[in-house]
Parts: C-alpha cells; structure tokens; sequence
C-alpha cells in the first residue's frame, strides 16, 4: 500500500517512523517547505506545494497512492481544503490525523476568540507586554496594536508590521521552569497563542498559569469532513494490519 502523509507536525514523524516499519506500506511525506530546516520524516519525503487540489490529485494519480493521511498542523486550512477536494476527486481514502486540543485547567485565564483579528481586539485590555506565539505568517493582525511584543518563532519572521517587538528563536519541546524565567525576564502581562495542542509548546501554558497570566487563546478552525482520528495509533489502525 503507498501512502501519502502531509506532514509538519510531531505526528506526522512519528506516523512515518511507524510505517517505514512496515513492509507491506511504501510511505511519502510531504512538508509545504515553509521553514527551512524542519524536522524531517524518515522515507521518502517531498517539499514544496502542489498547486492546489487539482495538483494534488495529479500526484495521487502519478504516484499510484492508495490513502492519504491528512497530518498538518490543526490550522493548516487550506491544504486540508485541498487534500479532501483531490481524494474526493479520484476515490483515494482520505483520514484527517488531528491531535488533541489542550485541556483548560481550572486556574487558567485564557480568553477564547475565534481568530487573529479578535484576539488584536481585546488585547489591550490584558497587557502592555505580550509574549506572540502564534506563528511566523500571521504578525500583520497586531500591527495596529501601540503593545510590546516579544515573538517566538522557529525562524526570523518579519516583525516590521509590529510597532515594537523583540523576536528570539525557538523550538520546542520547552521546559516549564525556562518559561516561566522567560516571562517573568520579560516582564509579560499576557500571552496570545493558537489552540493548536501538542505537548512540545504546552510548558507556556502552564507556566502562564503559574503566574495568574491572561492567556488569548485563538479556537480551531473546523475539521474538514470526513474521518479524524486524534492518534498515531488509530492512524496505523485505519490503515489495518500488515498482510
């Protein structure tokens, strides 16, 4: 069975490290080849896009896939956009892998918003000094705010658009105590994050928690439809046993 795993996230390496295993799976993972130097999966691994849906099914097509995982990051939108129009397009098996959305604890101050633009929009009324990780696209939503930012991001982003921000380059897994020393040496009075899950980047909830923070936490956009599965094992188990 050849399988296509759109990847860039923790389990999409691990996914791939469990069916390279495999004998009876030949595996491909694809990563959008945004940041340049991801982590990557083992096997076969391509990067770049595929020029929408319809370029997509044509890979499917000239690489005689069988199923396709669905294993991006919670708001990569638009290639699962893709990824459902191509299968859908020429009867390969889709499976959305969506790993679980952190649980609120009860001492956490998070703020819930729908998106970015919210978020920009109830800010001021948290902080002056806010710690942005919500990735290296998606600045230009704070660009009106007069806040200090400090961004973290895995590389440089362009942080022209914000007023003042500090950027410091980071991958996780974080350690609770580091994060908790990086909020106080930085004197943050809030956080703003995306509810993306995962245990690499939880330490800065937790270390939020710790010091009473605000926390803006962006919702997930929907799922689309079709099959999700929230683990690499029901992953493997969609694709059933080795022959």
């Amino acid at each position: 069975m050849r399988v296509l795993i759109l990847a860039g996230t923790a389990e999409a390496v691990l996914l791939a490290e469990a069916c390279v295993a495999r004998p009876d799976l030949e595996v491909i993972s694809s990563l959008a080849g945004r940041t340049r130097s991801p982590i990557r999966p083992p096997g076969e691994v391509r990067s770049g896009g595929f020029g929408g849906a319809d370029g997509l099914a044509n890979f499917l097509v000239e690489r005689g896939i069988d199923r396709l995982i669905d294993a991006t990051h919670p708001f990569a939108v638009q290639i699962g956009a893709h990824a459902r129009t191509a299968c859908e397009a020429i009867g390969v098996p889709r499976l959305r892998l969506l790993r679980p959305a952190w649980p609120r604890e009860p001492a956490d101050r998070w703020l819930e918003v729908a998106d970015l633009a919210e978020a920009a929009r109830r800010l001021p009324q948290l902080g002056r000094r806010v710690f942005l990780t919500i990735g290296q696209r998606d600045l230009e939503a704070f660009a009106a705010l007069d806040l200090w930012f400090l961004v973290r991001t895995i590389e440089p982003p362009d942080t022209s658009a914000l007023r003042r921000a500090e950027w410091i380059s980071g991958r996780g897994p974080f350690a609770l105590d580091d994060e908790i020393a990086l909020l106080r040496a930085h004197g943050i009075d809030a956080l703003v994050t995306k509810a993306s899950g995962g245990e690499a980047t939880y330490a800065k909830l937790a270390a939020a928690r710790h010091l009473a923070l605000p926390v803006v936490m962006v919702r997930r956009p929907p799922a689309p439809p079709g099959p999700v599965v929230d683990s690499v094992e029901a992953a493997l188990a969609w694709l059933g046993r080795p022959a």
